[in-house]
């Protein structure tokens, strides 16, 4: 088990530091740093300081160390287009990203779950095979149209819910939250409802394919002879156990949301992350570009390590993999 975990813990960190020298490549070749940070009355002598103060006339390797040191410690410098702590910057949209994609999830879950199993239980119906098509063309849709026909429909034509901002929020220390006011829990549905749309249609065609399995498997052929309810063995005794699959795709897919919440949080204009790192894109604010990069890489890495303990935990068999 110790050489598992040192196997898997080895592959984080070499993803990290691969993911790190793709940001450090941004910091090296996109743009020079001086140019965009200075005004354009700067003299020479003055870029040359500057330059010299930045480190960028030290070599290659030199400066890759230090950009993995220094992100290793949380410190990406200085945003170019607020003239900001980058991790600072983070930390205030944080909160509203990750708001974001537990609500997402929590519908996913909620959603996906039960129509899995309906579909599941109801092969072959018309109403089954309707609700199938219908994950399929869930799948299909991109985000932004998503996003855009929600709102046009339940903000602009019925005007049930805002469609753009996050409502009045509160602060819990550092921690902003929307969820605790009426226009905040308002705000949330939409872009939730969006983000969460493709990863419902995983969730509901992950649980009716187990489900069918489950549902041929000896153990619930033996309990329907027992005269064991339907509802019960549905759902008591199939369902508890094509959960685990449910499980490992969520938390694997969490990742996903907060690497892909930028078209939603874009669409929505939602201050999370995601919309953070579209106005560094537009603005080429390479600090934010490459915190954004390795923030949300070392979440999705992290929960990815995590999932992998998890099963070698529960399946010794995978801890010779």
């Amino acid at each position: 088990m110790i050489a598992f975990l040192v196997k898997r813990i080895g592959n984080a960190i070499l993803v990290m530091l691969t993911v790190a020298f793709f940001a450090f490549l941004i910091f090296r070749f996109l743009g020079d740093p001086v140019e965009l940070m200075v005004n354009e009355s700067a003299t020479q002598v003055e870029r040359d300081e500057l330059r010299s103060r930045l480190g960028l006339n030290d070599g290659f390797l030199v400066q890759y160390v230090r950009f993995v040191v220094n992100a290793a410690q949380g410190e990406f410098g200085l945003s170019w287009r607020n003239q900001q702590n980058v991790i600072t910057l983070i930390a205030e949209r944080f909160p509203a990203t990750f708001e974001l994609v537990i609500i997402a999830t929590i519908l996913s879950l909620v959603i996906g779950i039960p129509l899995g199993v309906f579909t599941a239980i109801g092969r072959g119906r018309w109403w089954a095979e309707g609700m199938q098509f219908s994950s399929i063309v869930g799948v299909s849709l991109p985000s932004f149209f998503v996003g855009i026909i929600l709102i046009l429909v339940f903000s602009v034509s019925l005007g049930w819910l805002p469609g753009y901002g996050r409502g009045e929020v509160v602060r819990l220390g550092w921690w902003s939250t929307g969820l605790l006011t009426p226009s905040g829990r308002a705000a949330v549905i939409l872009p939730a409802l969006s983000l969460s749309l493709f990863q419902i249609t995983l969730v509901m065609r992950l649980v009716r394919a187990e489900m069918l399995e489950i549902l041929r498997a000896d153990f619930i052929k033996f309990a329907r002879a027992r005269g064991v309810k339907r509802r019960a063995l549905w759902f008591r005794h199939a369902l508890k156990n094509c959960l685990m699959p449910v499980v490992t795709l969520t938390a694997m897919q969490v990742g996903n949301l907060i690497a892909f919440a930028l078209v939603t949080e874009t669409v929505f204009q939602w201050p999370g992350m995601g919309m953070l790192f579209m106005q560094a894109v537009t603005f080429v604010d390479i600090p934010v570009m490459a915190a954004y990069l390795c923030i949300v890489s070392f979440i999705f890495v992290t929960l990815n390590t995590f999932v992998d303990i998890a099963y070698a935990v529960i399946d010794p068999r995978l801890r010779a993999a």
